[in-house]
């Protein structure tokens, strides 16, 4: 296929290839039968996106076929020509063709499916060059997007390059990692206009007047992803009179993930290291609740909180804000949304278009 050439490519141009590729996530995420030629992949290229899919979990076994095809549907959801729209209008020199490009190292993470997307996109979006290397934990199911989009935008898979190495000479990088490995990116990059993201939880502030409805989403919040996520809830603050057994009961619909090998290993690993150590704590057979000040849970467990007076508790997401994602509850992220943000949802509230917008 002809690449086209980029200096005709308009914003527009972008935007429907975009929208193709959502419209392909979401068939794929739903698990229907290759829709034809009306997809813009033929049938041999659709069934390929489709096997990746499927396979993910012999890199990760945390990445089931359900996860990723959860994530695939939420991001057709984002993928489409209004929410599109919506988010690059807030940046009209997209409109514009970028005359001096740069080449972005991108080091993606891959603790849940497609995590590193978002920078991907941005790059190719911005107009530069993009060198990435996945994750070994989720190294195949954004080159099979990429070169789905290289379908609905030739060239693409020519702009945005993949390596198993290192990044060599780039003009700006853009990783995520844990603490330890944020530590290692500034030495390494420090030289470099960046974005460094470290490890993050989200919370949860409950008010008492929650129906079970709400709690039933917060499992989702909680459990989507077997709670790897930085947008998944790992922390509760209730109030002091809060029944805990409420809780319990509504997300019970989520018991089934006990049966995953490695979920169920962590929670048998952490029940028996909180017996030995006398540790008081809750449990209902798949999830481990334990009252405690500290942010960051384990796999399979959850930590919470009581207080008798909001404003403490504004107070200290305030002192932490630093380490939290996103705070879920009333007047806050709406229960059961944490893993399906809006495109202009930046991870640690880091504007990723305008960084790459502003490079020079």
């Amino acid at each position: 296929m002809k690449t086209i050439d980029r200096t005709t490519v308009t914003l527009q141009n972008r935007i429907a290839a975009l929208s193709q590729l959502g419209n392909v996530m979401g068939l794929v995420g739903r698990n229907e039968a290759w829709p034809g030629h009306a997809s813009g992949l033929n049938e041999e290229e659709y069934a390929q996106l489709a096997t990746e899919v499927r396979r993910a979990h012999q890199a990760n076994g945390w990445m089931t076929e359900e996860n990723v095809r959860h994530a695939f549907l939420a991001w057709s959801e984002v993928l489409k020509r209004a929410p599109l729209e919506e988010w690059t209008a807030a940046y009209p020199e997209l409109a514009a063709h970028r005359s001096t490009e740069r080449t972005v190292g991108l080091v993606l993470a891959g603790n849940i499916p497609l995590v590193g997307l978002h920078d991907v996109l941005c790059v190719w979006l911005s107009g530069h060059r993009g060198k990435v290397k996945c994750s070994s934990q989720d190294p195949a199911l954004i080159p099979a997007l990429v070169e789905v989009l290289d379908r609905f935008m030739p060239g693409t898979n020519e702009r945005v390059l993949f390596s198993t190495g290192k990044l060599g000479e780039v003009d700006a990088v853009i990783a995520t990692g844990s603490n330890n490995t944020a530590r290692y990116f500034e030495h390494y990059f420090g030289h470099l206009p960046r974005i460094v993201r470290k490890s993050r939880v989200s919370v949860a502030v409950l008010d008492g007047t929650e129906t079970p409805e709400e709690l039933a989403l917060l499992g989702e919040d909680i459990l989507r992803y077997f709670g790897l996520g930085c947008r998944n809830v790992a922390k509760l603050y209730i109030p002091a009179d809060f029944a805990l057994d409420r809780f319990f009961t509504a997300i019970f619909p989520w018991n089934g993930i006990i049966n995953h090998n490695k979920y169920g290993n962590n929670y048998d690993y952490t029940r028996a290291l909180w017996l030995l150590d006398g540790v008081q704590f809750l449990e209902n057979g798949f999830v481990l609740v334990k009252e405690d000040v500290q942010l960051p849970s384990p796999v399979a467990t959850v930590f919470y909180e009581r207080y008798t007076d909001r404003t403490t508790v504004d107070t200290r997401l305030k002192e932490h804000a630093a380490n939290i994602q996103c705070v879920v509850g009333h007047g806050a992220v709406a229960f059961g949304t944490t893993q399906h943000p809006a495109l202009s949802d930046y991870a640690d509230g880091v504007d990723t278009l305008r960084f790459l917008l502003d490079l020079r």
